[in-house]
């Protein structure tokens, strides 16, 4: 309705997802400097008011700006309530409260999609933003009574030059992962911010080996446990965006469902992390932590594994099952190992533990769409072959490159007795990208759990 073009529609949602990543860091330190309580109530209003401000845009670009503030206002709010949660909750309740938010959290995703669609379906296209708003006013009316506030008992002073190299490595990374499978890897541009990312962090490192006050000292990543938890995150998310990446097309442009049909098609992982997360530290308990995050790295491999044999003609039935099964997966290693940091850090420091996991969140997420989605989209160009020569010439570059495009031009152009084979060439060629990525996705979670089986070291959480 905007009339957005394509690169519009692309930083409609990376406008966000780059700014939340990049201000992860500091947001969680103005936390636990100044109250996490009060960081998370500016969040909610900060994200509330973009919203409203995003649903009543009147072109593109107010859309991506307003956006790129609600990345900020969300920035402010997911560190502070993990963080407030660690601070609130005694420790032998503190396993299970991180669990729910781990289960929720990584249930949002596969929700967000199937809520979007149906509102889509009924109403304008703003109702995408606005519908947080009531959620978030709720939200308001609960927290600011009840919740008790916390912070850095000592009042340290903040970490300008930290944040600042953070902030700036974490957007140059997350804009080159973003811009590679578009531009291409070997795009200056994309090489240019991976370079930069590189020095930025580094430097945002050396800083803070020397820094009186370090707004995360790096030394924590000699914890065993931090360090290797923070991998198993990454891992985790990696693997889940690329399997919600590669399937939902797969639905749309391989079994022929509709958007809101594809959204709903992904659900059994949301329904099975709200179940199976709550469980997970009882049986860290029983079997110890290490020995569950493996054997939720080993099921999530063996749920994406399983999309290896997805053909075309595949009942769905077996496509939820693997979805679940990675669910399951993730629903027992995650919650484990967000406790994990949020136990490495100081109480002091505990929102900017809780940013690192959420940046590991995003870092992963984007690093499995990216890579694992451009192994995908070369399977697919190399099995489509010559297929496309039946098509007009000017139209075979974006049927080359996009299995969606490929589909709608093959119905409008492609001769008549020849759009059958054309579609199951495509199709094919589709499933088969899909297949190879999420085997790859597979081994990566098995590596992940070799490292997590060779060198987590636990405490009692």
């Amino acid at each position: 309705e905007l009339g957005a073009s394509q690169s519009q529609l692309q930083w409609i949602l990376d406008a966000y997802a780059l700014v939340f990543a990049g201000t992860l860091l500091p947001m969680g330190a103005l936390g636990d400097r100044y109250g996490r309580k009060w960081t998370l109530l500016t969040g909610l209003v900060l994200y509330g008011a973009a919203a409203v401000l995003a649903s009543r845009s009147t072109s593109p670009d107010q859309v991506i700006a307003n956006r790129a503030v609600m990345g900020i206002g969300a920035a402010l709010i997911m560190p502070s309530t993990l963080s407030l949660m660690t601070s609130v909750f005694p420790p032998r309740e503190r396993p299970k409260a991180i669990a729910v938010w781990a289960g929720f959290a990584g249930a949002g995703g596969a929700i967000g999609v199937v809520s979007s669609g149906l509102l889509l379906r009924w109403f304008w296209w703003g109702s995408v933003f606005f519908v947080t708003v009531p959620i978030i006013v709720l939200a308001l009316v609960l927290i600011a009574p009840i919740v008790l506030n916390s912070s850095d008992s000592d009042k340290r002073p903040l970490d300008v030059l930290g944040s600042g190299f953070s902030m700036c490595g974490l957007f140059a990374l997350i804009y080159a992962l973003i811009e590679g499978p578009v531009r291409g890897w070997s795009d200056p541009v994309v090489v240019g911010g991976f370079v930069l990312a590189i020095v930025l962090l580094a430097s945002f490192v050396k800083w803070e080996l020397r820094a009186r006050f370090p707004m995360l000292d790096p030394r924590l990543f000699h914890i065993r446990r931090f360090a290797v938890a923070t991998a198993t995150i990454t891992n985790l998310f990696l693997v889940m965006f690329a399997m919600f990446f590669v399937t939902t097309q797969y639905f749309q442009f391989v079994k022929n469902y509709t958007p809101l049909a594809a959204g709903v098609a992904v659900l059994p992982y949301a329904t099975t992390m709200i179940i199976v997360a709550p469980r997970g530290p009882r049986l860290a308990a029983r079997i110890s932590v290490r020995r569950t995050i493996v054997l939720g790295q080993i099921l999530v491999a063996t749920g994406a594994a399983g999309l290896f044999f997805i053909r075309p003609g595949t009942p769905y039935v077996f496509s939820a099952l693997t979805i679940a099964l990675m669910a399951c997966g993730s629903g027992l290693a995650m919650p484990s190992s967000t406790a994990s940091i949020m136990t490495s850090v100081p109480m002091n420091k505990a929102g900017v533990g809780s940013a690192v996991n959420d940046t590991t969140r995003e870092v992963g997420g984007a690093i499995g769409i990216a890579a694992i989605g451009s192994i995908a989209a070369s399977v697919y160009r190399h099995y489509l072959g010559s297929a496309l020569d039946v098509l007009p010439a000017a139209t075979r570059g974006r049927a080359h490159d996009n299995a969606g495009a490929a589909v709608q031009i093959a119905k409008a152009s492609a001769p008549a007795n020849q759009l059958e084979s054309l579609l199951d060439s495509i199709r094919s060629a589709f499933t088969r990208g899909m297949n190879v990525a999420m085997l790859v996705s597979a081994v990566i979670a098995l590596l992940g759990a070799a490292v997590t089986a060779r060198w987590y070291r636990a405490i009692p959480i």
